[in-house]
């Protein structure tokens, strides 16, 4: 009985995990088939008023980096007003009130909005902030963007053409995508949701997520979807699907590239797809049924509901694991036909392939860093499972923000840093995990099933991966520091 269970389980989990696969071959088609097309912006005649958000929170690193980005952005100087909408509590605040008075004296529109609390969290600043905006359109960016200076010029113009166009999106470049073997598995993963997952949404007449950062909101669009909300961590993906259900429509550029700094620390990285994990799957819960109800194509309301619970994915692939070991010891494997999802399997690895392929000259170069890209994948699966389970269970989940440290190449390091998270109580998680995938390929060994020792050995070293990375880059950065000085490496 206990082994029918579990081949159930397993054949349940298997088959979600096949629509996710088939989801990612979907939008590789649609993208195949729309890559060309392109909509070239209006001429303008007169310039609307925008208001620049800029939401931070403890981020001395790179507060004035991105205040100097924003006031180099060429536009109508008397038609641009900055919020530096500040919930900070360090150094951060001191650093933000010099900056804003020099650009004040230099004759830029900037304020600093600091709220009685931080209710809400960045859904609440935006909020707060859009009371007390003066602009018809809202460009948000986050403390570690820096986008184009010509960024504004590149949006705008689309709004003047298209009275019901609610936000427009960019895509995320990186800039410290070169600086380990983390950063530039998280930068083909990037690549594949921007180049390939978003173009084919928009495009393809799906449902599209705004990304929080790097996009042009028009101001009567978020009033009239209910504003920023704070009830889940993805203010961003709940309000630009409320949007689109009532009418408003919205646009992706693909050629407009805004840089960001990538979390180079696996904790910080965990805390990332944590906070969307559990954030997207409150939109799922808090969504599904005006989506189900509204006025899409079956198609697009089927395909918005996988794309909204797109990390239930992770439980799905934990739950394999869990599956699979005692049905090793107990039955000598998994005998079941699931042929038809070796096929939707590739469909992960093509978005990032294409996403490679269309973006880089020497993309078979990169494809050297695809492996510690599916180990993430993999070695996620624990802490996003814990979200999501949160998420179910209506535990709330504080919006924890990704540290920022201002590295833009290999030589550059983090351990030393301020905001560096230190080892946590999570990471036991990965660490059995990671024994119970060694005991299951021991069993597999032993019993000769051998076939399953791959897909085992991915969850080993995934869970590894995730485990201890920030340990052994401390490590070796301790010892670097230890080092003595060679002659030839001596400070000028």
């Amino acid at each position: 009985m206990l082994v029918s269970a579990l081949k159930v389980v397993y054949l349940t989990a298997a088959l979600l995990l096949g629509i996710y696969g088939l989801q990612a071959l979907i939008l590789s088609v649609l993208y195949w088939l729309h890559r060309r097309e392109r909509v070239l912006p209006p001429a303008v005649s007169s310039w609307p008023t925008v208001t620049v958000q800029l939401p931070l929170y403890n981020e001395m690193y790179v507060a004035e980096r991105i205040l100097r980005a924003v006031t180099r952005l060429q536009y109508p100087r008397e038609k641009l007003h900055i919020q530096v909408l500040d919930d900070s509590t360090d150094e951060t605040r001191l650093l933000l009130e010099r900056a804003v008075a020099r650009y004040r004296q230099a004759g830029f529109d900037i304020d600093i909005i600091r709220r009685p609390e931080r209710r809400g969290f960045k859904a609440g600043a935006l909020q707060y902030g859009l009371a007390l905006a003066k602009g018809e359109f809202i460009a948000i960016f986050d403390a570690d963007f820096v986008p184009p200076a010509d960024f504004l010029l590149r949006t705008i113009p689309y709004f003047t053409q298209e009275p019901r166009l609610g936000f427009v999106q960019a895509r995320w470049g990186h800039l410290n995508a070169e600086h380990s073997t983390l950063t530039r598995a998280q930068s083909i993963g990037l690549d594949g949701h921007f180049i390939v997952e978003q173009t084919g949404r928009q495009r393809g007449g799906l449902f599209m997520s705004f990304n929080g950062t790097a996009g042009v909101w028009r101001r009567s669009c978020i009033i009239e979807s209910g504003g920023w909300q704070a009830d889940t961590l993805c203010e961003d993906l709940d309000l630009s699907y409320r949007a689109q259900m009532a009418g408003w429509h919205c646009l992706y550029l693909p050629e407009l590239e805004a840089p960001a700094e990538i979390p180079p620390q696996m904790a910080a990285l965990k805390r990332q797809q944590a906070r969307w994990a559990h954030g997207s799957v409150q939109c799922l819960i808090k969504l599904w049924r005006p989506v189900l109800a509204s006025r899409k194509p079956l198609s697009v309301r089927l395909l918005g509901l996988v794309h909204l619970g797109a990390y239930l994915a992770h439980p799905m692939s934990l739950l394999l694991l869990l599956c699979l070991v005692p049905l090793l010891v107990w039955d000598g494997g998994v005998h079941l036909k699931l042929a038809f999802l070796n096929v939707v399997s590739f469909g992960p690895p093509l978005v990032y392939l294409i996403g490679q392929q269309q973006l880089y000259r020497d993309w078979p170069r990169r494809l050297a860093y695809f492996p510690f890209l599916f180990l993430l994948g993999t070695g996620l699966s624990w802490s996003n499972s814990v979200a999501i389970v949160r998420a179910v269970l209506c535990r709330p989940m504080p919006f924890q923000r990704t540290p920022k440290f201002r590295l833009t190449s290999s030589a550059a390091g983090w351990e030393r840093k301020r905001y560096v998270l230190h080892w946590q109580w999570g990471n036991l998680g990965e660490i059995l995990l990671m024994a119970y995938a060694g005991a299951g390929m021991a069993f597999a060994a032993q019993r000769g099933a051998f076939y399953v020792i791959p897909f085992l050995a991915l969850y080993f070293l995934g869970f590894g991966y995730v485990a201890f990375y920030d340990l052994w880059r401390q490590w070796r950065a301790s010892r670097i520091q230890r080092r003595p000085a060679s002659p030839h490496h001596l400070p000028v």
